[in-house]
């Protein structure tokens, strides 16, 4: 399955080779430049599908890759009171489709410029260019999720609006070519994860609400 964002690549790629082809008949290596293009893009748009794990107050990761961070959070940006922080780096080699952490309602959709550090390290979260989204569980909790660019990551993809239903596990967009979702929660989320786990988004457990 691929992801909608990867179809002008592959398509791209690939008429760029059968013109060069037919027009450029010495132009065979510079062809192949568009086919390997066209195939690279099959790879990383791709958008396996994903099952959550059953069970009452999971958290899910929202990315696939590698846990930089996890642990307390200040107050700051995206939670008034303190938390828990749980960061995932994406590297260029991961599924770069990010998933929603929990069942619930987009509360809000914040979007914040900014410049395009290394995403692995962490003034990333608060320096980098990102995009915050917090979802109001059925229970009264919040959960949210920033998707944030990196130094080579430059388009950051959300398909929630304030107000919409989200389902866990569902696809809510993407970031391309290297990059980092930071997870907030709440102080009193058991976290299943620690520093250099790897996870996958929608069906890797973060952690559980008592």
């Amino acid at each position: 399955m691929l992801a909608p964002e990867g179809w002008p690549f592959v398509l791209g790629g690939a008429a760029f080779a059968v013109v060069v082809s037919l027009l450029w008949p010495r132009g065979i290596p510079l062809a192949a430049l568009g086919l390997l293009l066209a195939l690279f893009s099959l790879w990383f748009f791709r958008n396996p599908d994903r099952t959550p794990p059953p069970g009452a107050g999971v958290v899910v990761s929202p990315a696939d890759g590698r846990i930089v961070y996890a642990g307390e959070s200040p107050p700051g940006r995206y939670a008034l009171v303190a938390g828990q922080r749980v960061s995932v780096f994406m590297s260029p080699f991961d599924v770069h489709v990010n998933r929603a952490p929990v069942t619930g309602r987009v509360a809000s959709v914040r979007y914040h410029k900014g410049a395009f550090h290394v995403a692995s390290v962490d003034k990333a979260s608060l320096r980098n260019e990102q995009n915050g989204v917090a979802i109001l569980t059925p229970e009264g909790r919040t959960v949210t999720y920033v998707q944030i660019a990196g130094m080579v990551a430059r388009r950051i993809v959300c398909d929630l609006k304030e107000g919409e239903p989200v389902r866990q596990g569902q696809r809510v967009g993407m970031i391309r070519f290297g990059s980092r979702v930071d997870l907030y929660l709440p102080a009193e989320v058991r976290l299943s994860v620690v520093h250099g786990d790897r996870v996958r988004a929608g069906e890797s457990v973060i952690g559980v609400f008592p």
